[in-house]
């Protein structure tokens, strides 16, 4: 996904600025780290992980009460579609559990089991997402055929109409939030779910539209509101679906790999850059890349430039929390791994 262009380094003396920059970037150097990098480091994991919680507090406590109001007009009017819309955002507003596990859980430090940590937890909770999604869209689907066959009448269309209203705008604003933290902090399972509130939006708007055609005398509005609701959905579920098997199958967008070979190029001592190989583990980026540096220089002065290329890339590049850089030599043989290599 395309990350928004934002400032980076704060806290650090120097003044790197980024078009596709995160006020969260710099963070923990795994190898060699210098004092002030470690620091940094831990304090933008956590507060990445911490914004995340925090995005999801605010949404459950807005979609909470968006559907305890709904669920009262419901009650009251006897609207199924309302009914059916309430149990829909109840249903999102408790999405909010498993990515918020997964935050938590992220936040946990590697061991030998898990060595790159549990990051990968909001990628688990972006699939269950996904399902949701795709839950509500099939929801959405038997509501509407299920209204064209059933008609049923309606008290207090006024209410139903400021009840549909009311679960757009919650949801809405549930959407922009999350959609927004997610991208600053890197979470595809976060934007995934801002997606999700904003097809639950779409759903609650369907409900004022209906009924302003029930009003009219137009029984049939409803359900087919409900069945281009139905569509809308599936392409937000394209799209979220899109994201999340991406993250899965460690796809980074091309820009960012170009972004750090220019990095590495520019570094001095570096001859040229190898290999470039880029994963996301949750809301975290990991680098690993081969240099070419030249042949006369001894093992020091090679890691040398090598952890400079570490340093870099942690102060370039948004959101990277490690650098695995290998130096190789200009005209350098691998006699004993070359076979190895060629298959990769």
């Amino acid at each position: 996904m395309t990350d928004p262009g934002h400032d980076h380094d704060e806290g650090h003396d120097h003044d790197h600025h980024h078009p596709h920059e995160s006020p969260w970037s710099r963070i923990k150097h795994i190898l060699t780290p210098h004092s002030h990098d470690s620091a940094v480091a831990i304090d933008s994991a956590l507060e990445a992980s911490e914004r995340g919680i925090r995005a999801l507090t605010v949404s459950l406590a807005i979609l909470g009460v968006t559907a305890a109001a709904q669920a009262v007009i419901a009650a009251l009017s006897g609207s199924v579609a309302l009914l059916g819309d309430t149990l829909h955002n109840t249903a999102d507003a408790l999405t909010a559990v498993p990515l918020g596990l997964a935050f938590w859980l992220g936040r946990r430090p590697p061991n030998r089991r898990y060595t790159y940590g549990y990051g990968r937890s909001e990628d688990l909770a972006g699939v269950v997402i996904v399902v949701l999604i795709a839950a509500s869209s099939a929801l959405s689907a038997y509501v509407a055929i299920n209204r064209l066959v059933h008609h049923g009448h309606v008290h207090h269309l006024w209410a139903v109409a400021i009840a549909g209203l009311l679960g757009f705008i919650g949801n809405e604003v549930v959407a922009r939030y999350r959609i927004k933290i997610g991208r600053e902090i890197g979470s595809a399972a976060l934007v995934a779910d801002g997606l999700h509130a904003r097809t639950d939006g779409f759903t609650s708007l369907s409900v004022l539209v209906g009924a302003g055609g029930l009003a009219l005398g137009w029984t049939w509005a409803d359900p087919a509101v409900g069945l281009l609701i139905t569509v809308a959905i599936l392409l937000v579920l394209r799209d979220a679906a899109r994201e999340i098997y991406r993250r899965l199958m460690d796809a980074v967008d091309p820009a960012l790999v170009d972004e750090v070979d220019s990095v590495l190029r520019t570094t001095p001592g570096v001859v040229h850059v190898g290999t470039t190989r880029l994963r996301w583990i949750g809301h975290q980026l990991r680098a690993e890349c081969t240099v070419v540096v030249g042949a006369d220089l001894t093992v020091v002065e090679g890691h040398a430039i090598a952890e400079q290329c570490e340093h870099q890339l942690l102060h370039e590049i948004p959101r990277l929390t490690a650098a695995l850089v290998h130096a190789d030599v200009a005209g350098g043989a691998h006699e004993l791994t070359a076979h190895h290599l060629d298959d990769q």
